[in-house]
């Protein structure tokens, strides 16, 4: 296929993504807005429906003059994978093309210093069983997405660094996790995951903002002109890893003082006397009559720290408050550097959102007043399942991109 046919059907495919919801463009629409002639654009789309990127439905008599033409869309049978491995839980999505999770599943599991090939097989596991799921309702997914909490090179399917993990220089086998699947399996980064899924899905979202992603570790993303800006080598927004609190603890990434030490979950948890994610700060009594401490799960310790946030205990809201005020130290000096006014929270930032805001929007105004008024700081639009449609749809675009990937 000639370079030109092949940016040709880019462009009509990236026509065909862009139009209504409901709204289904015939080939005269395609060949008037994209400027092809009607004999090319059907030439291409039929090329698209062989590969089974989009499908012809019904007839569209709207805008066109004599004969109704019929319509083409996005082909609902198809779709992508979005998964994520983070510390202390793996997830995976079913995403179609035009961006709707169709079915999601999470499961807790403990990832901490375990390594990479044991984690990657139980997410194969389940991505498996929703691949099932997807077969069942006749839709075969094309690719997926894999978010990580930590550097990545996607060129080579690496973690370079996942602290909290205990992952350095790990090569994930990613062919095991969709096998057969034509499109293959891309690596993210979590939080510049979910910072593109709100670029997608946020209403009104801004062409330029910092996405906050708090789970064990803290992430950033940067949006900037209406692109992720990620730096020369992809690793920019480490936002976790700024230090706000120079004679602090030591971090897990080797640095002192970094914000992750005072406002990541464990750290969170820990100062709240709740513990520190996977242990409970109680004692229970052991078979034999020895103590020792309860495991919590994730959703467990989550539960815990807004039940005692909710009756005013004073150490959580002291903690949150902690979190909260140096969170807006590192989001002061990011705002100042990068001419950026506007944070999205997400993660436990966003569940923890009305213990966490007076002392993020007061520590705002002190360090860069007028810089990011408290209007301007929001929740994420899509909640957890963010960094699952983040790494999804960036599947979906580079399949706009080059379309001929899926053609025989």
């Amino acid at each position: 296929m000639s370079d030109v046919r092949r940016s040709n059907l880019a462009l009509v495919l990236g026509r065909i993504s862009q139009s209504a919801p409901g709204s289904h463009l015939t080939r005269a629409q395609i060949a008037a807005a994209t400027g092809l002639t009607k004999a090319s654009v059907s030439s291409l789309v039929l090329d698209l429906l062989d590969a089974g990127i989009v499908r012809e439905i019904g007839l569209n008599p709207q805008g066109e003059r004599g004969r109704p033409g019929v319509g083409v869309e996005l082909n609902p049978a198809r779709a992508v994978m979005g998964m994520e491995i983070n510390v202390d839980y793996i997830a995976a999505g079913l995403v179609d093309l035009s961006g709707t999770l169709l079915a999601q599943e999470t499961r807790e599991r403990d990832n901490r210093n375990i390594p990479a090939g044991p984690v990657v097989a139980a997410l194969a596991e389940l991505v498996s069983d929703l691949r099932e799921v997807a077969l069942a309702q006749g839709i075969t997914v094309l690719g997926g997405g894999l978010a990580v909490p930590g550097l990545v090179d996607d060129r080579t399917g690496t973690v370079i660094m996942a602290p909290n993990l205990g992952w350095d220089s790990e090569v994930l086998d990613l062919g095991s996790v969709l096998p057969g699947a034509p499109l293959g399996t891309r690596l993210f980064n979590e939080a510049n995951a979910a910072a593109l899924a709100e670029l997608r899905y946020r209403p009104a979202a801004g062409t330029d903002f910092v996405f906050v992603s708090g789970e064990v570790g803290v992430g950033g993303g940067l949006v900037i002109g209406s692109e992720l800006f990620t730096g020369p080598d992809g690793h920019a927004g480490e936002l976790g890893h700024v230090v706000v609190h120079p004679e602090g603890s030591v971090c897990s990434c080797g640095g002192t003082g970094c914000l992750e030490t005072i406002a990541g979950q464990d750290a969170i948890f820990v100062a709240a006397g709740i513990g520190s994610g996977i242990k409970d700060a109680g004692q229970v009594q052991q078979p034999g009559g020895s103590w020792g401490h309860a495991a919590l799960s994730r959703s467990e310790s989550i539960a815990r720290l807004l039940a005692a946030l909710r009756r005013d205990d004073p150490a959580a809201v002291t903690a949150v408050s902690r979190a909260g005020h140096y969170l807006g130290v590192a989001i002061a000096s990011t705002a100042r550097l990068l001419n950026i006014s506007s944070v999205v929270l997400g993660g436990h930032f966003a569940l923890l959102a009305d213990w966490l805001r007076p002392a993020l929007a007061e520590s705002l105004t002190t360090y860069a007043p007028g810089k990011v008024p408290p209007g301007q700081i929001s929740l994420s639009a899509v909640g957890e399942a963010g960094a699952l449609l983040g790494a999804a749809g960036s599947v979906v675009r580079s399949l706009v991109e080059a379309p001929h990937r899926l053609q025989a």
